[in-house]
Formats: structure tokens, C-alpha cells, sequence
């Protein structure tokens, strides 16, 4: 029989970003839909891109296009709640990063959810691979983690 994943805790991650619920998050079992945490993940780590001066969403020549993604549910959010979403690399290629992230509702320490996602960086007008440019690698390698 597999291992019940373990959580994470705050202290797992290297930056941090913070998101308020909404009140369309919740469905009809009174809890944030699954499909929500994606759109979390995706807020957080271009949020904090962007914080960073490394995004440029209108100007910029590099975008990162999503090529593949994944989540684990440990507990239950909800509108009203603040999210923290902790961000850290936990691989970094010459067009590609692995981005990790977890969950945290209000000011819990162990996550209520955890996912990743992989973006593949891409000339913005070819959608061509384009290797990380410098700004923006050198501050994936600051939240970048190695395995234990």
C-alpha cells in the first residue's frame, strides 16, 4: 500500500504570495471547487513574477506557457478565507522550470493543498522554446530547492 503524501509546511517554501478568496470560489458543497487551486497556483507564481520586475505580461519577448500540472487536497478552504500561496523551484531547465506550490488557508502552517506546475518559456510571438533569460533565472535560482 502507498504512503499518505504528507503535508507541507510554510517553512518548505522560499517566497510567499498572497491571495483573498472570492465568493464565486466556493460551489455547492460550500467549499473552493478543485478547479480553483489551479487558478491560484497560476495567480501566485505570475503574481509574484511580476512583483519580482521579471514578468512583463504586456512588453515583454518571453512568456511561460503551462505544459503540465497537478494538485493534492488536504483540506478544505472557503470564501472568506485568505490564502498564502508559498512558491519554490524545484527544477530549473534551460526553457523550462518546475514550480511547487502550497496552499496555506488564513495563517495555518501546513499546507491545504500542494501542486506544481511546469512552464515551458516561449518567444511571445513564435511560441518558439527560448532559453530563461537572466533576470528572471536568476531569481528562480532564488527559490530554487534541492531534493533531500
Amino acid at each position: 500500500m502507498a504512503e499518505k503524501p504528507q503535508r507541507g509546511h510554510r517553512d518548505d517554501y522560499k517566497a510567499f504570495y498572497s491571495i483573498a478568496t472570492r465568493w464565486m470560489d466556493n460551489d455547492i458543497y460550500g467549499h473552493m471547487n478543485n478547479v480553483v487551486h489551479y487558478s491560484l497556483f497560476d495567480t501566485a507564481v505570475n503574481g509574484w513574477l511580476i512583483g519580482e520586475g521579471v514578468l512583463d505580461i504586456h512588453e515583454g519577448e518571453q512568456i511561460g506557457l503551462v505544459v503540465e500540472t497537478g494538485c493534492r487536497y488536504f483540506s478544505e478552504m472557503a470564501y472568506p478565507d485568505m490564502v498564502t500561496a508559498g512558491i519554490r523551484v524545484a527544477k530549473l531547465g534551460n526553457s523550462s522550470v518546475r514550480y511547487e506550490v502550497g496552499l496555506f488557508r488564513n495563517d495555518e502552517q501546513e499546507a491545504a493543498a500542494e501542486g506544481f506546475f511546469i512552464h515551458v518559456y516561449v518567444d511571445k510571438k513564435t511560441h518558439n522554446p527560448t532559453p530563461i533569460n537572466e533576470a528572471l533565472k536568476h531569481t528562480l535560482e532564488s527559490v530554487l530547492v534541492t531534493a533531500a
